[in-house]
C-alpha cells in the first residue's frame, strides 16, 4: 500500500506555545521546512504544491507561525514575541520532528526568519530559499500604490465574510495585477483558513505589531546555498529587491519569475519546483 503523501495536521509543544504542523512525504528524505509570511497560515503553501514536492523525494513540512491558523495566539496589538521568538519555534518544530539539518524555505515577512537561522544556527541549514522578500535595506523601490489602494479598510474581525472579502482583496492586490491571480481559488483557500483560525482579530494585526529584533544579522554573514526567487511584477516588494537580496548573499542565485506578483502563482510551480529540487538535491 502507498503510504499517504500528508501524515495529517497535528498540534505540538515548542517553546511553551503551541504549533499546528503538517508533513508530506518520506520523513527518509532531505526536508524542507516552509515558513511563510506576515498573517499567513500554513494552507498559502498549497496541499497540492507540498505534495508535488514530495512526490520528488522531499520531505516537506509547513506549519502555523503563532497568531495563525490553529497555532497559539495572543491578543490583537499585544503579540508576546519576537522575530527571533520564531525563529526558535522553526528550530523547535526541527527538533520535535527530530531534524538535524533542513533546507529553509521563508517567504516574505519570514525572510527575517531565514535570516536569523542562516547565520545564528548555520549548523542547522542546509539550504536557504527566500521568496518575494527583501533585505530591507535604504534606497530600494517602495511598494506600489496599487497594493494600498486595492486593498479595503480593516473589516470587522466578527464578521468572516468580510475577513473573507478582505483578504481576498489583500492577495489581488498584493498580485500586481498578475495575469496568474485566481481570484475563485484564492477565496476557497481564504474561507478555509478563516474557518480554522483561532483568533482572527489577532492574525490580521499581530504580526506588523511584533519587535522586529533580527535587523542586526548581516545577509553577508549567509553562508548556505541561497535561492532568491521573485516575482517580477511584485507589487509589495519589487523586483530591484531581489536583485538586492542576491547581491547581499555570497554566491546566491536569483530566479525570476515572469508573470508572478506577490505570490507564488500555481502556472509557475513548474518552473519553481524544478529549480527548488536542483537546489536542495543531493543534500541531507
Amino acid at each position: 500500500m502507498t503510504e499517504p503523501l500528508s501524515h495529517g495536521e497535528k498540534l505540538v509543544e515548542i517553546n511553551d506555545v503551541e504549533l499546528c504542523i503538517e508533513t508530506f512525504g518520506n520523513p527518509a528524505n532531505p526536508a524542507i521546512l516552509l515558513i511563510d509570511g506576515a498573517t499567513a497560515s500554513m494552507l498559502w503553501w498549497e496541499t497540492e504544491l507540498c505534495e508535488r514536492i514530495a512526490r520528488d523525494g522531499r520531505f516537506v513540512i509547513r506549519y502555523d507561525n503563532r497568531d495563525t491558523g490553529r497555532s497559539t495566539g495572543y491578543p490583537p496589538g499585544r503579540p508576546g514575541y519576537t522575530y527571533t521568538d520564531l525563529a526558535g519555534d522553526a528550530l523547535g518544530i526541527l527538533d520535535a520532528l527530530e531534524i538535524d539539518r533542513a533546507h529553509i524555505v521563508c517567504r516574505s515577512m519570514s525572510g527575517g526568519i531565514g535570516l536569523i537561522m542562516g547565520v545564528d544556527h548555520s549548523d542547522r541549514v542546509e539550504s536557504l530559499t527566500f521568496v518575494s522578500t527583501s533585505t530591507g535595506e535604504d534606497g530600494l523601490p517602495p511598494s506600489s500604490d496599487e497594493v494600498t489602494s486595492g486593498i479595503p479598510a480593516d473589516p470587522d474581525p466578527a464578521d468572516p465574510g468580510a475577513v473573507v472579502d478582505f483578504v481576498v482583496a489583500s492577495a489581488k492586490a498584493c498580485s500586481g495585477g498578475s495575469p496568474y491571480f485566481d481570484e475563485r481559488a484564492t477565496r476557497a483557500l481564504v474561507e478555509r483558513d478563516v474557518a480554522r483560525t483561532r483568533d482572527i482579530a489577532s492574525t490580521l494585526v499581530n504580526h506588523y505589531a511584533m519587535s522586529f529584533d533580527g535587523s542586526s544579522r548581516d545577509f553577508a554573514s549567509v553562508k548556505a546555498p541561497t535561492l532568491v526567487v521573485h516575482g517580477d511584477h511584485d507589487p509589495v516588494c519589487p523586483l530591484p529587491h531581489g536583485h538586492a537580496l542576491r547581491d547581499a548573499i555570497p554566491g546566491a542565485t536569483l530566479l525570476p519569475l515572469e508573470g508572478a506578483g506577490h505570490d507564488l502563482p500555481k502556472p509557475l510551480w513548474d518552473v519553481f519546483v524544478p529549480a527548488l529540487l536542483q537546489h536542495t538535491g543531493g543534500r541531507r
